[in-house]
């Protein structure tokens, strides 16, 4: 059940590095509790997504356009479901409202992840920059279980 915290957020954010599954888990949990998702990485404008391309990682003042890109995409209307790295603490507070589930993953499983990814802007070799930068929330999910396993683990918080 519910409770009262749980009953004012508005938004649920899943969050991780890159190779974490939150994309999907943050689709199937939108599905679940029937609201709106939002692809953060969509979200980048072209400069990060170059950058990043070339093998770059982004800087704090890099991610403060995406950031503020994420939070007028919140502010738009009705609860969602947010899949964002949100890295570090000082990034989740400008993202009011969300209510935050970090995917635990070792690091040899997001690199085997990445490697075999295709299709996406995102380098493996800026995952330990991730690493390096994150800030984990306090709850966190096996982000190693299946996708629809940890997206129920996350609806069992708002039913």
């Amino acid at each position: 059940m519910a409770d009262e915290s749980t009953r004012a957020v508005m938004h649920v954010g899943v969050m991780g590095v890159s190779g974490s599954g939150k994309s999907t888990v943050g689709r199937l949990l939108a599905g679940v509790l029937g609201r709106r998702f939002i692809e953060g990485d969509a979200l980048h404008p072209p400069a990060n997504i170059e950058k990043m391309s070339s093998g770059v990682p982004l800087t704090d003042a890099d991610r403060a356009p995406w950031l503020a890109a994420i939070a007028a995409e919140l502010a738009r209307g009705g609860p969602a479901v947010l899949a964002c790295s949100a890295l570090k603490r000082a990034y989740r507070d400008r993202l009011p409202g969300v209510r935050w589930f970090y995917l635990r993953v070792p690091r040899d499983v997001l690199a085997q992840r990445l490697a075999g990814r295709r299709g996406h802007f995102f380098p493996p070799a800026l995952l330990d920059s991730q690493l390096v930068e994150l800030e984990p929330p306090e709850e966190s999910l096996d982000g190693t279980l299946p996708a629809e396993a940890v997206a129920a683990a996350i609806s069992s918080a708002f039913s």
